[in-house]
């Protein structure tokens, strides 16, 4: 992660605020490093465009281009719109207003001003992109991620696809890299931010060990420098496009565009604080759908955060391990003859204790992990999580359906039954902790903490689940719970 420094809105805002581009940057970057951390991010590396090691890189790729014999000197001008330091055709363009109530141009998707700019600059030949592009996108049809995005980018390569400008004067933009052997120049904003996904991994020497076996994550408004300008940069460096360009769609709140002029801009702080971190970062990644724009509201936030962590799991958990039904505080042992294995469910009956509808939740609960798996290297996390909200549910039904508060525990039979009850409940449990750690992890701890389920025992891979209904060792069986650390998710209050 990181942040792309350069350009003229920057040079812009700090010179309103009275302060110097660096000091602006430097601020700024130390306020998403803090909502990052604030939000449980993680990150390997945060890059800064104004770093050396990103100048030196962006240097060493414009000496690609320029000896690829790509870049041309010539006058360009058009719309200019500085807050998205792009040029944009008259197709992007609508009627608006500026401050002062006179008519003016301004993008048809942001509703920014734009300005007429003419000026000379260096040019990228991207009309001789096109072939090798379209030939790129047919052979790796999964390159842009989900389809729609990637159809989109076809279109435009049917389109006319004017050569780029990659510069700006220098008199006019003084805060980016200049341009080599031209210090009249400065290299377009653009152009210096997309190469920091090459001076990250090390380029010009090291990137190798890494490229081009990358997946970028972007927004879809970006989609066009991400899919069109930068494969074709790469390809005329002499560089392979990324092997997958993820993209996401936006969200409206109510169903409106966030917008600063309709004061419906949600703080991402304000709403870690008002459902905790886990709260907050389960809903984004259950309800956002890739694909199209999902829309946000307080209420649903409350509604579904309530619903699935604190009483469909949380209920589950506290039933499972309450005292009044787990005295001894363990890892109960599962029993057999109670829930013999059986080829068919439809087999069940009158053998044990166990019926048709427990041998499926333990066919479903023992396809999940390779389920969620595929969904999360998919990029479709909000399907994966519907897969563990459904079977968390199942399970509930599980443990209803036993009531096994109604056991008694004087009688033998009643006491294996009620064990294996609680087995399979806090198996289940295990699972769904494991595999919700990447988007709950505060909570998937406090939950496979109580599991008693040790700081190695937590990977996906050689997840097993129910160890004990194949006939195998099962290495949680009997083995003490761990301390009771109260609720494990709190209800949100309306």
């Amino acid at each position: 992660s990181g942040t792309d420094e350069h350009g003229l809105k920057i040079q812009q805002a700090a010179a309103a605020a009275g302060t110097s581009p660096a000091e602006l940057c430097e601020r700024v970057s130390g306020l998403f490093r803090q909502a990052l951390s604030q939000a449980g991010v993680a990150y390997t590396d945060f890059t800064r465009t104004s770093e050396p090691r990103h100048q030196r890189a962006v240097r060493h790729f414009w000496g690609a281009l320029r000896d690829g014999g790509v870049l041309y000197k010539g006058s360009y001008e058009g719309w200019y719109c500085t807050p998205e330091e792009s040029f944009l055709p008259e197709s992007q363009l609508a009627e608006g207003t500026d401050a002062q109530g006179h008519p003016c141009k301004v993008s048809l998707e942001t509703g920014h001003e734009v300005h007429w700019t003419k000026e000379e600059n260096y040019m990228f030949r991207l009309s001789a992109f096109r072939d090798p592009l379209q030939n790129w996108l047919r052979d790796n049809p999964r390159a842009i991620f989900p389809d729609p995005f990637y159809q989109c980018v076809l279109r435009w390569l049917d389109e006319d696809l004017p050569d780029l400008s990659v510069s700006r004067e220098r008199n006019r933009l003084q805060w980016g890299i200049p341009v080599p052997s031209d210090p009249t120049q400065t290299i377009y904003v653009w152009v210096d931010a997309l190469v920091n996904y090459l001076s990250v991994v090390g380029y010009p020497e090291s990137h190798g060990a890494w490229w081009p076996a990358v997946h970028h994550v972007v927004g879809k408004d970006i989609l066009k420098f991400h899919a069109l300008y930068w494969p074709a940069l790469l390809l005329a460096a002499g560089l392979e496009p990324p092997e997958r360009i993820l993209v996401h769609s936006h969200w409206t709140v109510r169903g409106q565009k966030m917008s600063k002029s309709l004061g419906n801009v949600v703080d991402p702080s304000v709403c870690v604080g008002k459902y905790g971190v886990d709260g907050f970062r389960y809903f984004l990644l259950r309800q956002g759908v890739p694909e199209r724009d999902c829309d946000y509201y307080d209420e649903k936030v409350v509604k579904l955060v309530n619903s699935e962590l604190a009483d469909a799991l949380g209920g589950l958990l506290n039933r499972s391990t309450a005292p009044s039904i787990n005295p001894s505080n363990t890892y109960p042992c599962f029993s057999e003859p109670c829930f013999p294995k059986v080829l068919d469910s439809r087999e069940a009956r009158d053998t044990g204790r166990a019926c048709a509808e427990d041998y499926k939740l333990v066919a479903a609960v023992a396809s999940l992990p390779a389920q969620v798996d595929s969904y999360f290297e998919g990029f479709q996390i909000y399907k994966a999580l519907e897969c563990i909200a459904q079977c968390v549910r199942q399970t509930n039904g599980f443990f209803q359906r036993h009531r096994p508060w109604k056991l008694d525990r004087r009688d033998a039979a009643e006491q294996l039954w009620l064990d294996t009850i609680l087995h399979v409940t806090l198996e289940c449990l295990r699972v769904y902790g494991t595999l919700l750690q990447p988007v709950v992890p505060h909570m998937a701890d406090k939950l496979l903490s109580r599991l008693a389920v040790g700081p190695g025992e937590r990977r996906l891979s050689g997840l097993t689940f129910l160890a004990r209904y194949d006939g195998k060792p099962c290495p949680f069986e009997g083995r003490q719970l761990g301390p009771d650390t109260g609720i494990l998710f709190h209800r949100l209050g309306k």
